[in-house]
Formats: structure tokens, sequence, C-alpha cells
């Protein structure tokens, strides 16, 4: 999910002189609409033209899929443009106006995009720090529901019964012995990253048996009891899929993702119905709603714009 500075300032700039080598183009591919229901039945957009776009990670194509249905429902003229190869891709079309809107998250945007080395714990503080940063830029940040994908640590759920955890302040109390970690590299070397993250907890590096391995192995890793804690995304489908339970970050530590919408704030003023299209939705989206709707698409193989639609239709956003 988040990239080093250094290495999305370097891409950024390599992407910025040649979009179309990085992977922008439109998604293709059919995107259905319907009739509006609920909170958002109202809502009317005819006349707006509006490309969405998404990073290529599976919640993020999601993501974009449900608000290319909303907005097609709600009337829009919608260029779908999800699953752009990258963070610093998609952060760059939407600058350069090739992209009017994207889901994001608000600790992506404070460290990584505006260049802040030190987090914001408190979540609304760091949502207006963020919105009011990003609008020299031209874009607007909607207000973010409750969905935190941020990084985490989790245990199988039999690990974490025997050892009687729940919280990252229980697992600083057991036994060296005990105290086994697997992490993917960057967050190794992260300066927010594993090493300040014991630090905090005040568990002595030398303590912990560390095993560093490639992000997808992680999951895999901690299931199969390489380790007892594997450093996760806290709403990733293989949560669900695997047994694993998420420690509580109870300091806390890690800040806040939060899922808020960006919209270039020409089109916003234009059409200021868009952020009435998408406040009820998000409020709706939380860790486990996450968690479930990215494991029928990892685990269970099913396309991200039918579980969009179907999950919009059971919420009563789409009329049946």
């Amino acid at each position: 999910m988040t990239v080093l500075r250094k290495t999305l300032v370097a891409v950024t700039a390599a992407c910025s002189l040649v979009l179309a080598s990085c992977g922008l183009g439109s998604a293709g591919g059919y995107t259905p609409s319907g009739t509006l229901g609920g909170p958002i039945e109202d809502v009317d957009l005819h006349g707006a033209s509006v490309s969405v776009g998404s990073k290529n990670f599976t919640e993020q194509i999601l993501l974009g899929k449900m608000a290319t249905i909303l907005l097609k429902s709600a009337g829009a003229s919608v260029t779908d443009m999800t699953n752009v190869p990258g963070a610093a891709t998609s952060r760059q079309a939407q600058l350069d106006g090739d992209i009017d809107f994207q889901w994001e998250y608000t600790g992506n945007g404070w460290i990584n995009y505006l260049g802040h080395d030190d987090p914001i714990l408190d979540p609304g503080e760091l949502y207006r720090a963020v919105r009011d940063g990003d609008r020299k830029n031209g874009l607007e940040w909607l207000p973010p529901g409750a969905m935190n994908n941020t990084y985490g640590f989790a245990a199988t759920s039999a690990n974490a019964q025997r050892l009687g955890v729940h919280s990252l302040s229980d697992v600083a109390k057991l036994p060296a012995s005990e105290l086994t970690f697997c992490v993917e590299s960057e967050f190794a070397s992260r300066n927010d990253g594993f090493e300040p993250m014991l630090e905090a907890y005040g568990i002595s590096p030398d303590e912990v048996k560390k095993s560093v391995m490639d992000t997808g192995a992680v999951y895999q890793a901690t299931a199969d009891g390489d380790c007892n804690f594997g450093e996760v995304f806290t709403t990733d489908g293989r949560i669900k899929a695997l047994d694993l339970t998420v420690m509580d970050d109870d300091l806390p530590f890690f800040p806040k993702y939060n899922l808020s919408g960006v919209v270039r704030q020409d089109l916003l003023d234009a059409h200021p119905g868009l952020a009435d299209l998408f406040a009820p939705v998000v409020a709706k989206l939380d860790d486990p709603t996450m968690i479930e709707l990215n494991a029928r698409i990892d685990v269970d193989g099913e396309e991200p714009v039918a579980v969009a639609q179907n999950w919009l239709t059971e919420q009563g956003f789409l009329a049946d």
C-alpha cells in the first residue's frame, strides 16, 4: 500500500514525463449502472464528465468500480481509468487533470504525497491537515469513513488464544522465545516501521526473531506458523481467509489510513452532488466489510465489478 517517499518521488518524476508508458489509460470492460436508491436516490449528475482512477491492487480496483457504477447510475459520463500501476502514477495523473476522482488514504496523503515525516495520530486532525494541504493542488479530500487500511500485526487465531494476546501491549509482555515476527523488506527498514514500533511498545529489537520476506509471503508464513506475528494490511482479505487475528494497536503507533474520496476541485465546484453521492457509501465501509469484500475477490475469485455492484445493491444504494 505505502511506498518509501524517495521511491515515490523518483517514480512520480518519471511518470510525469511519460504517463502513457506507466500504463495510464482506460481500463475498458463493462461498467453496469442502475437506479440509485436509499439516501442517494435524488443525486443527479447529468452533464458531468468524470474520469475515475484507482491503483492496481484488489481493494483499490473494487472501490474504483463502485465509484464508476455510482457515477454512471447518477447520470454522469464516466471514463474508467481504474487499475493504474502504482501510487505515483495515479497521483500524478490526478494532479495533471487526467483523473478526476479516486479513492485515497489519509495517512498515505500526509506522508507520501505531502511529504511529511511525522505521522498525525488523531484521525480527524490528520484528515483536516491532508485536506487543507492538498487544496493548493486543486484537490479536495471528501470526509473519510471509518475504514482504516493501515499496518498491523496478526497471529493465527489459535496462536492468539494460546498466547492470550489481543493487543500489541499484550505481545510486549510475552517472553522473548515467543517474539517471532515475519515482516516485508520495506517495512523492516522504514523509520516508522518495525523497530520503531517495537521500541514504542517497550520491546528491545535484540529480543525478537525477525524473518524478512516478500510482502505476499508474510500472510501464508504467519498462517503456517513460521512466525507468531506477521505484518499485514488491516483490510486484506487474506486475514479472514487464513483465520488470522489482528492485534489491537492500543497505543496507538501506526497512523490512520482512513478511506477518502479525492476529487478535482473544479469538478466538485461544478457538480457538488459528487460529495452527496459518496458520503453515505464511505460511511458504510468499515474494516470487516472491506476484508469480506476483498476476500470475495482474492479468495473466492469473483470479479471486482460484480462484487461492487452486488454490495451496492445489498446496501440499498442501487435499487433491485
